[in-house]
């Protein structure tokens, strides 16, 4: 099971309060399928991302997580998927919990943080975070 590690947020789109892992997994999972009514159902980039994580075959391959790629529909499952993604590619922003470095690497792999399509990204992500937390 997952311990749940709490820091204070230095960006201040969302304060004062304390952001774990979960919060930002959470706000994700909300802009990759939003709008979806059944976010284990969806379906994205014309058919190469799967869940509420919307994950590529790839990313999952490349996480390590055993087990088959169609369980990324699960949301329990996909987590684990994308923590061990965190863990292989950006160990570093994970123990730091640096949100925009993770939603970054989630959304444009491990040189996402360097890439400047990732950044609207990571506004879409903050500013669910910030719709939930306040």
């Amino acid at each position: 099971m997952f311990t749940k590690v709490l820091i204070p947020l230095v960006w201040t789109a969302v304060s004062p309060a304390a952001v774990d892992v979960h919060d930002l997994l959470d706000a994700i999972r909300e802009v990759e399928t939003g709008g979806h009514a059944n976010p284990a159902r969806a379906v994205g980039d014309g058919g190469r991302s799967l869940g509420p994580y919307q994950i590529s075959r790839a990313y999952w391959r490349d996480s390590g997580v055993p087990g088959r790629y169609e369980q990324v529909r699960n949301a329990a499952y996909a987590e684990r998927v994308v923590l061990a993604y965190w863990r292989r590619h950006c160990p570093n922003a994970l123990k730091r919990l640096d949100l925009k470095t993770l939603a970054r690497t989630h959304n444009g792999g491990p040189a996402g943080p360097s890439k400047r399509r990732t950044l609207p990204y990571w506004r879409r992500v903050q500013e669910q975070m910030t719709q939930s937390s306040g």
